[in-house]
């Protein structure tokens, strides 16, 4: 193999080296700002109900290395009585917390097991944190959706998510 030959090969595999990272972790391709569209759940008899109320809150940010943040809330959720915040009643602060589920960490994308991998560094719920959590994904255009591994009763959440900033 002669040097020119050499050269040009280092040269294409340069090119290729930046778009294989991003592959394999999969972050370019989700990167951008996401609004939540549908937080739903679907039960063990294929019915289907909101789990967020009726017009769930919720955006989710992916940067292009895979850093994201994601926060969904119900639109309905009661707000305090008092304006101190460690003033709740003990049914303030349930209805808050079971109101929303926040997270963030680093998210790699299996593109051929169409699956999410969230690592969460912190989130509302302490018992996640440290956590992988793998999700069903599908993206269609610019729009998200992902299956949570069913609950203990058989349900599987479902979020759905436009993006609106790539």
């Amino acid at each position: 193999m002669n040097l020119h030959r050499i050269f040009a090969n280092l040269a294409v595999i340069a090119c290729l080296l930046p778009g294989l990272a991003g592959a394999a972790s999969g972050d370019v391709s989700l990167a951008g700002t996401w609004t939540l569209v549908a937080a739903d759940v679907i039960h063990p008899d294929g019915s289907r109900s909101h789990d967020y109320g009726d017009a769930p809150k919720g955006l989710l940010m992916i940067d292009r290395t895979g850093r994201y943040s994601l926060q969904i809330f119900r639109s309905d959720r009661p707000r305090f009585a008092d304006p101190a915040k460690a003033k709740a009643s003990a049914q303030e602060y349930r209805a808050a917390v079971m109101g929303s589920s926040t997270h963030y960490g680093t998210l790699a994308v299996e593109p051929v097991k169409h699956q999410l991998v969230f690592h969460i560094e912190g989130a509302s719920f302490p018992n996640w944190e440290g956590q992988q959590q793998t999700r069903a994904f599908e993206l269609r255009g610019n729009t998200l959706s992902y299956r949570v591994p069913p609950r203990p009763d058989g349900d599987v959440p479902l979020s759905v998510w436009r993006r609106i900033v790539h």
